[in-house]
């Protein structure tokens, strides 16, 4: 055999934690037939929960932007929620919210800003979420929708109002007043028409304010007042915060799982996301409340999922309702589940199928025009679409789900269903899940679960015995949970091992998604997640680094590996070998749970003698209860270097650590 080559000092070298003086052995077949794996097998799931669009994700500055808010959004929630009314330099004013002549009937409520004396302005402030944050040079572009307002008592019953335009400047202003940027205006007119512009930041502020200032006496009806940065990603109107969606674009997902999650499925029949509410002129879109608190402003709707999915090269997947709602409706989990009445359900069947053409029909049929209109002429080529989320399999759900399935079956054979197993890996609504999708036939089936790092070890050879002929499996929504909901190193090596034998398994698992996705510092309403945020910063937890390591070294074709000569039974040591066909190269990861480092003897059988080196990621650290939740920088780093290899050498892998090999193999 060739002599082991000498790896760096980092890798190997004495260590007094070693576990066993005897190597355990990774083998992977290089040479043999590989077995073909979905390549989109590591995805993302993006759910609205922790203000995870709306102030986040959606790259809108103001909140409340159309003066929807309620009660039912949050308790003491109002539509003049996050707005103030201002009076400068001795102006005297008041505001009103009316619903009397609506920008649309999607959008009833707009505010009525009366300036009785303008002194040096009267009008509306909003201080975004937490503040908006401005930086010096860049551009911002505002718009809103506005009419004016002509009341008898102060011009007269004779006045004529086309020739009274109302000025308006609207201003970017820091926490203690000073100016940071203004663009005006004129306004004319009692019909509603859209104003645009842009400001132009002087100072770098992270908590800055909106203000609008009517500058003459008078009245203006005001409704979706926007702000937006100029430099969204890929630059797209109404678009995604660029650092949020570049984070997630580096994770190269294979897929986008959207819009949730239980916000698909709703609290009550009323709250069902109906996607077709969130395509079209924005001013056009119908908010709802969002069951995680907050509301929906579905800016961030159908067309901007699919668009930022085109733009990332992932696969979409979007997920509707089975015509039922969330289980746990109306403060009564587990119980409230309520189904569309029957006689609607041909009605909601129709919007399923609407759907599939607006994604991928021609720009001149019904849907694929509101398509086309939104500046997307081509299809979208949508083939997967999930039918329902964490369902209780009651008869209720089976019926409407059966329904839907056999409409899409008959007009639309091309697209692969996926349907549900409920929200744990085992149980009644699991069992009755996968028998419901045998019977049916149905092609693919959601499992989720929330578990202890240490499950996610017991259980790598879960989908070993998963029957081939039956559905194959998307891991729609899955973590490793510690006692305490931290995002620790020892959390993510679970989920790196339970990645291994997805890919191993991958002609079982199709898809795999960590959840949840996004999160809102000082705004969570779950944990983990795999990134948090604040309004200038993005924080990738430990759990995001695997993610990203294992979305960017996927692979086509699973090759067979094998570990043996583990110390004991319990030894937390997990391997798996991918070919990646676009580069040609093989990609061998390994996986150490345990708090020792490990000799191992690693064996490549049938590579090439002209393959003697490789690229080496080591992701590692000594504490596995290091965590970075809480916004701190990474605690653990990936570092990578070039290292010698052969057909058999020795390595020392470190303790707690995910070890990535990255070698070209013949095209």
């Amino acid at each position: 055999m060739p002599d082991s080559p000498a790896l760096p000092a980092r890798v190997v070298g004495a260590a007094p934690d070693i576990a066993a003086s005897a190597p355990a052995t990774v083998l992977a077949e290089l040479s043999k037939p590989g077995k073909p794996i979905s390549r989109a097998l590591v995805g993302v799931f993006f759910e609205d929960i922790s203000y995870s669009a709306d102030g986040g994700l959606y790259a809108e500055l103001i909140q409340n932007r159309s003066f929807e808010y309620s009660s039912a959004d949050h308790l003491g929630w109002h539509a003049f929620t996050s707005w103030e009314l201002v009076k400068r330099g001795g102006g005297r004013g008041a505001v009103a919210i009316d619903r009397a002549l609506p920008l649309h009937p999607n959008n009833p409520h707009y505010a009525v800003v009366r300036a009785e004396e303008p002194g040096e302005g009267v009008g509306l402030l909003n201080t975004g979420w937490d503040g908006i944050p401005v930086r010096a040079g860049e551009i911002y572009d505002v718009s809103f929708f506005a009419r004016q307002c002509f009341m008898g008592e102060m011009w007269g019953p004779d006045s004529d109002p086309a020739g009274r335009p109302m000025p308006v400047i609207t201003r970017l202003e820091g926490p203690d007043g000073r100016l940071l940027g203004e663009a005006r205006f004129e306004i004319a007119g009692a019909d509603w028409h859209r104003i645009e512009g842009e400001i132009v930041a002087v100072a770098t502020e992270e908590a800055a304010r909106f203000v609008l200032l009517l500058g003459k006496q008078g009245g203006l009806a005001l409704d979706e007042i926007s702000l937006f940065p100029r430099k969204t990603f890929r630059g797209r109107k109404n678009g995604l915060r660029a650092d949020l969606a570049q984070t997630i674009a580096d994770l190269k997902p294979g897929f986008v799982r959207f819009p949730g999650g239980c916000v698909a499925h709703g609290n009550g029949l009323g709250n069902l996301y109906r996607w077709q509410d969130t395509v079209g002129p924005v001013e056009q879109r119908k908010g709802q409340p969002n069951l995680w608190g907050y509301h929906q402003s579905v800016g961030l709707g159908y067309f901007e999922y699919f668009q930022f999915c085109e733009d990332i090269g992932a696969l979409p997947l979007p997920v509707v309702a089975a015509g039922v709602c969330c289980q746990n409706s109306a403060h009564t989990p587990g119980r409230c589940q309520h189904g569309i009445p029957l006689a609607e359900m041909p009605a909601y069947v129709q919007e399923v199928l609407d759907l599939i053409e607006w994604a991928n029909g021609p720009a001149d049929s019904r849907w694929g025009a509101v398509r086309a209109a939104a500046g997307h002429p081509e299809p979208f080529g949508l083939k997967y679409l999930g039918v329902g989320n964490e369902d209780k399999i009651t008869p209720g759900f089976k019926e409407r789900f059966r329904m839907i399935f056999e409409a899409l079956r008959e007009k639309h054979p091309e697209i692969v269903v996926i349907g549900t197993s409920g929200p744990f890996a085992h149980g009644e609504d699991y069992d009755l899940g996968w028998a419901y999708a045998t019977e049916l036939g149905v092609p693919m089936i959601d499992e989720h679960y929330y578990v202890p790092p240490q499950w996610f070890w017991d259980n790598l050879g879960r989908y070993d015995a998963y029957d081939r002929a039956k559905a194959k499996v998307y891991l729609g929504e899955y973590a490793a949970h510690e006692p305490d909901r931290r995002n620790t190193l020892r959390s993510a090596l679970a989920e790196a091992a339970c990645l291994t034998s997805l890919e191993r398994n991958g002609d079982a698992v199709a898809f795999a998604s960590y959840a949840p996705l996004l999160a809102r510092r000082s705004h969570t309403r779950w944990a983990p997640d795999l990134v948090y945020f604040d309004n200038t910063r993005v924080y990738p937890t430990l759990n995001y680094e695997v993610q990203r390591l294992f979305g960017q070294n996927r692979g086509d074709l699973f090759l067979e590996t094998g570990v043996s000569g583990l110390g004991d039974a319990g030894e937390k040591l997990a391997a798996s070998t991918v070919h990646d066909l676009a580069s040609g190269d093989a990609v061998l990861k390994i996986v150490n749970g345990g708090a020792s480092s490990r000799p191992l003897r690693i064996r490549l059988a049938g590579l090439p003698a002209s393959s003697r080196s490789a690229a080496l990621v080591v992701f590692a650290g000594a504490d596995p209860d290091a965590c970075n939740q809480d916004g701190q920088a990474p605690a653990v780093r990936p570092e990578t270097s070039t290292v010698p290899i052969s057909e058999d050498f020795d390595f020392l892998l470190p303790a707690n650590s995910l070890v990535i090999f990255r070698l070209p193999l013949p095209r």
